[in-house]
């Protein structure tokens, strides 16, 4: 008996479309087998073994991948504010601390008092219902703070705090002891203060973050360096936090790592500006914007008289944090 063998001659290009036929139905296949396994908006990639795709030499392959699934857009207004029309402005805690327990080892902060004065002037004149403390001792401060938050804010615009003092560690100090920056902010998150949900809550910290000086660095363009007469000290310490929540305000005399300074007579670089700032455009100026003005105008200062001649010279730019989800403005009150 004969044999009979038949050839079929078979164009190349059928192979390879049967070949990617053959790898989407399998990868169809996969899908339909495990469909608890999909996580919208996973990307999906093509393998074999050893997790790599098999190659053809000379054809290049073209796979679709998807990034994400389409959910519709949501549309946001840029310009949209904070509502601000309540029957108060709001309150302002402003923690003043200029002497401390000797077994700290910290240092008086001479001209923190002007600070204070100036801080309760700027904001009664936005408005706001201004409570100053000095010296407070540590279960003072959590008294206060407490009080605060388990008040009913209904009524109320929004809230700010003001630490005037030396800090350690995202900690900062009361008379006898360091309090936990993370710690006061948690009480005003919505679940532990619902009147304030949805509402801006600024923290302002006047302290050191940090043991380095900022060295001047000359521009392109000229740069005005304000001299003072009186001298000029440091906050010690590192302050660095974040709250968790939306809404909040995190505002910095000065970036993580360096100095802040302090004048013994007209009080700290960083609330001189910002006072003066807010007594010229407080109640026009959106506030990021604001603050942004005050880190130029701090940045133009220098260190003229200090006890310590390295620090002659020297620079000091404060920086902010802000998770608040709208612009928000201090404009008068409707009478």
């Amino acid at each position: 008996m004969k044999r009979v063998v038949i050839f079929l001659l078979v164009h190349p290009t059928f192979l390879l479309r049967d070949y990617y036929s053959c790898r989407c139905e399998g990868k169809q296949e996969v899908k339909m087998a495990s469909p608890s396994k999909e996580t919208p908006g996973s990307v999906e990639t093509d393998s074999t073994a050893g997790g790599r795709s098999p190659a053809i030499s000379g054809v290049t392959q073209n796979v679709t991948e998807t990034d994400a699934i389409y959910r519709g857009s949501i549309h946001l207004d840029p310009d949209e504010e904070y509502k601000m029309d309540h029957k108060k402005r709001g309150h302002v805690l402003i923690f003043n601390q200029e002497h401390f327990f000797w077994r700290l080892g910290m240092h008086p902060r001479n001209g923190t008092n002007a600070d204070r004065h100036n801080l309760v002037k700027r904001f009664e004149e936005l408005d706001f219902e201004v409570k100053a403390y000095d010296n407070l001792k540590l279960e003072e401060v959590w008294t206060k703070i407490s009080e605060m938050a388990e008040e009913d804010h209904t009524d109320s615009d929004c809230f700010v705090c003001i630490f005037l003092s030396h800090g350690e560690n995202d900690h900062v100090f009361a008379y006898d002891g360091k309090i936990s920056i993370q710690d006061i902010t948690a009480l005003f998150k919505g679940n532990k203060c619902p009147s304030l949900a949805g509402k801006p809550k600024i923290f302002i910290l006047q302290a050191c973050r940090g043991d380095k000086h900022d060295d001047p660095v000359t521009p392109m363009d000229v740069v005005d360096h304000d001299t003072k007469t009186n001298e000029v000290e440091v906050d010690a310490g590192v302050i660095y936090t974040l709250p968790s929540g939306a809404d909040f305000l995190m505002c910095y005399s000065v970036a993580e790592g360096y100095y802040s300074h302090r004048e013994t007579v007209n009080g700290s670089w960083y609330i001189q500006d910002l006072c003066e700032v807010l007594k010229e455009h407080g109640q026009a100026l959106e506030f990021t914007e604001l603050l942004t003005l005050v880190n130029r105008k701090v940045s133009r200062r220098s260190v003229g008289r200090c006890n310590d001649p390295s620090a002659i010279g020297k620079k000091q730019v404060p920086c902010f944090a802000s998770m608040l989800t709208k612009k928000l403005y201090f404009r008068p009150k409707s009478t």
